[in-house]
């Protein structure tokens, strides 16, 4: 192609380049008619490579569409995932709470008990201190009970949702 066989392209382009090969073949100018049909070529590359990069664009548009679902979806799984965890957190909390403060309670009965073992003396005060034994065996059991139920929830839980364990 020689310098002066420059092409324009689009639809213009394409009917410069028909009527200048039209024109090449009446006048019997072969350089004329194979630069119409350069320019026809030059413009339907053109269009072609418009078209190619639409598609491209729509391709990639869909793909960051489908990437930033996925990472909604992810941040979504990871906060109900936070979220159970925290309610695990605080269900573990309040029974450690409730547990504590029953045993509070059953030391601040101890303690009575032992008082009023103390005044009663002798005889008496051995049958309210066996009997405070007692009390704090049961408040133990209860304590271990406690204790074993929240840990089967604990498992409950993990076995539930195993990634919020790691």
């Amino acid at each position: 192609m020689s310098s002066d066989e420059t092409t324009a392209g689009g639809l213009v382009g394409r009917m410069a380049g028909k009527a200048k090969e039209a024109a090449g073949s009446a006048l019997g100018r072969e350089d004329l008619a194979r630069e119409g049909r350069l320019q026809q070529a030059g413009a339907d590359q053109e269009r072609l490579a418009r078209e190619e990069d639409a598609e491209a664009r729509q391709a990639q548009a869909e793909a960051d569409l489908e990437a930033e679902q996925v990472e909604a979806r992810h941040e979504r799984e990871r906060l109900d995932a936070e979220q159970a965890e925290q309610e695990r957190e605080r269900a573990i909390e309040h029974d450690r709470a409730r547990v504590e403060a029953e045993a509070a309670a059953g030391e601040a009965r101890e303690e009575q008990l032992a008082d009023a073992q103390r005044r009663a003396g002798g005889e008496a005060a051995a049958a309210e201190e066996q009997r405070a034994l007692s009390d704090r065996a049961a408040d133990a059991a209860d304590a271990v009970a406690l204790q074993q139920e929240a840990r089967r929830a604990e498992l409950r839980a993990e076995a539930v949702d195993p990634e919020a364990a790691r």
